[in-house]
């Protein structure tokens, strides 16, 4: 499964510029590479983000969590999320396990990865708890 150069600019538009608050991605079949479906604005949030992955099919995720830490600083972690909720499709399920950790390789700056099947193992606090 080839990687679009599109996805990997987009990539780079979140990690460095700050252009997008998620990315998300989807497989196309026919083209047989990763490709980007949908990003979101800098003032999106994460209610925004889990509303635009489909709840009944699998797609790559990458979010850009900002947060305050203790000491008041300012910081930013980028999450790669694996969502394969369980009522997808087999197929699918299989096709973005196997097709994941070369996906993943492309991205180079990712912090955290979250494998999620159900909106709970990735809610706010999920992120939150690892980010800190």
């Amino acid at each position: 499964m080839g990687v679009s150069d599109q996805s990997k600019s987009t990539f780079l538009e979140l990690k460095r510029k700050k252009v997008h608050r998620y990315v998300i991605f989807k497989i196309d079949e026919k083209k047989k590479e990763v490709v980007v479906e949908k990003t979101g604005g800098p003032a999106e949030n994460y209610d925004d983000f889990t509303a635009s992955l489909p709840e009944n099919d699998c797609r790559y995720a990458v979010y850009d969590f900002d947060f305050v830490t203790s000491e008041n600083c300012q910081k930013s972690k980028i999450f790669f999320i694996a969502w394969s909720p369980s009522v997808s499709r087999i197929r699918a399920k299989m096709l973005y396990a196997t097709s994941k950790e070369r996906f993943r390789r492309e991205l180079d700056g990712i912090h955290y990865e979250i494998q999620a099947t159900d909106p709970t193992e990735m809610d706010l606090e999920v992120i939150r708890d690892r980010a800190h």
